[in-house]
C-alpha cells in the first residue's frame, strides 16, 4: 500500500500507525524471531568454520608427518671449516669422513676493455656503431649453452640495441657508459653455462675488438668453472657450488688448503623439537575447543533488531553481540564429541615389543585438575621444558629417551599419531549432514538457514499484508467520518440561516 493510503486519522483524530503496529505486533515479533534465529545461525556457521580451520589446521600439518618414521631420522652434521656445509638427508650414515673442496663453481664473466668513437668522443648506449668504426653488415657470433647465435650490425644500430641482442641470447650484458666499457656475463655458474664469442664472417675480429670483447684489445676474461669436491676419496663435480650426494647436501663456499673432517650423528634436538611443536599445535587447538566449550552462558541474550539497536551505542551493541558469539558453541554435543575422540587417542596405550608405553612414560601429561586453568586442562606438558613454567623443573624424560632409544621414541610417537589422526579422519568424514573435512553439520546449516531466508520472506509478505488490510479498514473509516462530518457541517448552516 503507498504511504498516501495510509495518512489516516486526519478525520478521527487518531493515531492510526500506533493501532496498526499494535495490531500485527504478534506478526511483527514472529518475523523479529526469524531474523534473530538466522542471525544467531550464521554466527554460529562463522565459529564453526573459525574452529574446523583450526581442527584441519593441526590434522594436515604436523600430526600427519609425524605418523611416518622417516619424520624422525634425523641427521645433525658438523665440518671442521665452514668452507663446507652439510644438510644431512634421512639417508645419511652415522660417523665420520673426510672431504677437500678443489675448486668453486664460477660464473663466465668477460670485462671489455676500454672503447670510444672514431673521432675519440665518447660511447653512449644512443652511439651508432658505425661510428665506432664498425662496417655495416659485419657480424659477431655467441655460443652460449650449446647454441650458437649470430647479430648482424644494421646500418643504424646503436650500443644499447646490441646490448639487448645480446640479452635476448641469454647472457646479462651492459654498457657502462662512466668506464666505456661492455660487461658480458652468463647467468649461471659452471662450464656448461659459459658463453664465447666466435667467428661470424668477415669482420668478425675486427668488429669485436672494435667493441673491446677480444684479449688483442685487453678485455678480461674469467671462464665458467666447476665445482669440484673429493669426498672419501671419490671426486664429484657440479656446476653449482652444492652437490646432492647420498641424500645429503655439501655446499662449498671457497677453497682451502687443508682436509675437511666430517661427522654425522643422530640430531636428537632436531626430533625433540618436532615433538615440541607438535604438542604446541596439539594444545593451542584443544584449549580453543575447550575454551568455546566452557563459555559462560548467554541466557536471555539474543541478536538485536534494528528498533533495539537504535536505542545503544556502538559499544554496547558489540558487546552484547560479543557475548552472543563467545557461547555459540557452548556445551555442544559435536565439540564434546571431536574432543573426546582426540583426548582418547592421546591417552590410550601404544603397545611396542610387547610392552604397553604411555605418553606419561616420556615425561609428558595435562595438567593437575585444580593447578591449571579449566580451559587448559586438557594441554600437555613436556617435563624439562625450559618454555614451560608448569614443568621446566622436572626431569627431561623425553630428551633422555630419543638420546638412548630413538628407534622406540620413533616408533611410539608414528603410533599414537596415527591413532589420533585416524580417530579424527573419523570425525570429518562426509555424510548426509557434513562436508568431508568437516567436523560439525555444514550441510544442515546451510540448508537451515535457506529455510529461514523463505521462511521470513513469507512472515514478512504475511506481515506487509496485515499491514495493509489494517490502513484500508482505518482509510475507509476515515473517509465515512469525513463524510458524515461534512454532512453535520452543511445541516448546522442550514439552522444557522
Amino acid at each position: 500500500m503507498s504511504d498516501l493510503m495510509r495518512l489516516t486519522g486526519l478525520s478521527s483524530g487518531m493515531d492510526t500507525e500506533s493501532i496498526v503496529s499494535a495490531l500485527v505486533s504478534a506478526k511483527k515479533t514472529r518475523v523479529d524471531e526469524a531474523k534473530q534465529a538466522q542471525t544467531k545461525l550464521e554466527w554460529t556457521q562463522d565459529a564453526w568454520k573459525d574452529m574446523n580451520s583450526k581442527i584441519y589446521g593441526l590434522y594436515s600439518g604436523k600430526l600427519s608427518s609425524m605418523r611416518f618414521s622417516n619424520s624422525y631420522s634425523k641427521k645433525k652434521t658438523t665440518t671442521s671449516n665452514n668452507a663446507l656445509s652439510v644438510v644431512s638427508g634421512a639417508g645419511a650414515v652415522d660417523g665420520s669422513y673426510t672431504a677437500r673442496i678443489k675448486s668453486v663453481a664460477k660464473a663466465g664473466y668477460l670485462t671489455g676493455a676500454e672503447i670510444s668513437t672514431t673521432d675519440g668522443g665518447k660511447v653512449t648506449n644512443n652511439t651508432k656503431l658505425a661510428d665506432l668504426g664498425i662496417a655495416v653488415g659485419s657480424a659477431i657470433g655467441i655460443q652460449y649453452k650449446g647454441k650458437t647465435t649470430q647479430i648482424e650490425i644494421g646500418e643504424d644500430m646503436t650500443m644499447g640495441q646490441l646490448v639487448n641482442k645480446l640479452k635476448e641470447v641469454g647472457v646479462n650484458a651492459n654498457f657502462d657508459e662512466g668506464n666505456q666499457r661492455l660487461f658480458v656475463s652468463a647467468k649461471e655458474t659452471g662450464v656448461a653455462n659459459d658463453f664465447l664469442f666466435v667467428d661470424a664472417g668477415a669482420n668478425t675480429t675486427n668488429t669485436l675488438n672494435k667493441l673491446g670483447l677480444t684479449a688483442s684489445a685487453g678485455s678480461t676474461r674469467i671462464k665458467g668453472a666447476d665445482a669440484e669436491l673429493e669426498l672419501n676419496g671419490a671426486t664429484f663435480k657440479s656446476s653449482t657450488n652444492s652437490f646432492t650426494i647420498n641424500g645429503s647436501t655439501y655446499t662449498v663456499n671457497r677453497v682451502v688448503d687443508e682436509e675437511i673432517s666430517i661427522t654425522t650423528e643422530n640430531d636428537t634436538s632436531g626430533i625433540y623439537d618436532m615433538v615440541k611443536n607438535f604438542f604446541k599445535e596439539y594444545n593451542d587447538t584443544i584449549n580453543a575447543m575447550n575454551k568455546s566449550y566452557t563459555a559462560a552462558s548467554a541466557k536471555g541474550y539474543e541478536p538485536l533488531t534494528d528498533e533495539q539497536k537504535e536505542a545503544m551505542s556502538e559499544k554496547q551493541i558489540e558487546d552484547w553481540e560479543d557475548k552472543i558469539k563467545d557461547s555459540l558453541l557452548r556445551k555442544d554435543s559435536t565439540l564434546s564429541s571431536v574432543m573426546n575422540a582426540m583426548r582418547s587417542a592421546m591417552n590410550q596405550g601404544i603397545e611396542i615389543d610387547g610392552k604397553t608405553y604411555y605418553l606419561s612414560d616420556f615425561g609428558i601429561a595435562t595438567g593437575g585438575y585444580f593447578e591449571v586453568d579449566e580451559k587448559e586442562r586438557y594441554a600437555y606438558h613436556i617435563d624439562g621444558d625450559s618454555e614451560d613454567s608448569y614443568s621446566a623443573g622436572k626431569d627431561d624424560k623425553l630428551k633422555a629417551a630419543i638420546a638412548s632409544d630413538p628407534e622406540l621414541v620413533t616408533k611410539f610417537f608414528t603410533k599414537l599419531s596415527s591413532n589420533l589422526y585416524n580417530s579424527m579422519t573419523e570425525k570429518m568424514s562426509s555424510s548426509e549432514y557434513s562436508s568431508m573435512y568437516k567436523v560439525y553439520n555444514d550441510k544442515k546449516m546451510k540448508s537451515d538457514y535457506d529455510k529461514y531466508s523463505k521462511e521470513i520472506k513469507e512472515l514478512e509478505k504475511k506481515l506487509s499484508a496485515a499491514e495493509d488490510r489494517y490502513y484500508k479498514q482505518f482509510a475507509a473509516m476515515e473517509k465515512a467520518m469525513a463524510k458524515l462530518n461534512s454532512s453535520g457541517n452543511a445541516l448546522s448552516g442550514l439552522f444557522n440561516m
